[in-house]
């Protein structure tokens, strides 16, 4: 028997689905909105509050179509997709075992969770000023406000994803001769799973957020060298408010690419969770 489904094309398929037609409905509507918004003014002499006062996207996407042929806006993406990345990944590196290490461990959950948690409600946009005395170079800076902007979510989701584990799993795998390795390995990881997921792809949407103000402190040296958090910056200095919204829907979309990737990563680390 043939497969209708396998034999449709991926394309078609993903236009068939609801979710995703969906989604493309509420953007449409969004920038209709923001079109009628910002061109209120022009066409009925009323401004309207807030939305009048930014470009409308008819210009937005002319100054995309001009800033995406130069060379430095590209190097932009490069340099910001590295800085969070790179922070990310060393917060996941860190924060991971950090926070497996106070969910299994008394001892050290008492030892480390109070410092964790008068640190934890620092704004990592706080941290700038500091990063800028603690690294020798500004691009260390600019990671490390990345690394903070991950490594509290990470911890904190993945601690309270090993904790809320049913203590009767652990009981019952120890009577029947398991070892503190096979704990871990075959019921505390895999339960954990899910919070580190979760705890990623949150984290992963803070760096974005946060490679701003820490591109803010980097200098830059020129309006598409510093990464795009520094082209804002110098395109709201320079008054070029259209170049502003691309560079904030470029973060937008840079964020949302990655904490897919993130999903998506944990979609195939998980396969029991495709069962329902």
């Amino acid at each position: 028997m043939v497969d209708k489904k396998a034999k449709t094309p991926a394309l078609v398929r993903l236009f068939r689905d609801q979710t995703f037609r969906r989604g493309v409905i509420a953007i449409l509507a969004f920038v209709v909105l923001w079109e009628i918004g910002s061109q209120f003014k022009s066409w009925f002499g009323v401004m309207v509050p807030f939305i009048g006062k930014i470009a409308p996207p008819t210009a937005v996407a002319v100054s995309w179509v001009e800033v995406g042929q130069w060379p430095g806006y590209w190097q932009s993406w490069y340099l910001s997709t590295g800085r969070v990345f790179l922070g990310f990944t060393v917060a996941m590196i860190i924060g991971i075992p950090f926070g497996l290490a106070m969910a299994v461990n008394k001892y050290f959950r008492g030892m480390f969770f109070p410092p964790f948690e008068i640190l934890r409600p620092i704004p990592p946009l706080a941290w700038v000023p500091a990063s800028i005395i603690f690294w020798p170079t500004t691009e260390l800076s600019i990671m490390f406000v990345t690394f903070l902007g991950a490594f509290y979510t990470i911890v904190i989701n993945v601690l309270g994803g090993a904790r809320s584990i049913d203590i009767q799993y652990l009981r019952a795998a120890q009577s029947m001769g398991a070892t503190q390795w096979d704990l871990f390995r075959k019921i505390i990881l895999p339960g954990t799973l899910p919070s580190i997921f979760i705890g990623a792809a949150v984290g992963m949407g803070i760096t974005w957020e946060v490679v701003l103000a820490g591109e803010m402190i980097s200098g830059g040296g020129q309006q598409g060298g510093g990464g795009l958090g520094f082209f804002i910056w110098s395109s709201y200095m320079g008054g070029v408010m259209d170049q502003v919204v691309v560079g904030m829907i470029s973060i937008g979309l840079a964020g949302y690419i990655s904490s897919s990737l993130i999903r998506y990563i944990g979609h195939l680390s998980m396969p029991w969770r495709r069962m329902f």
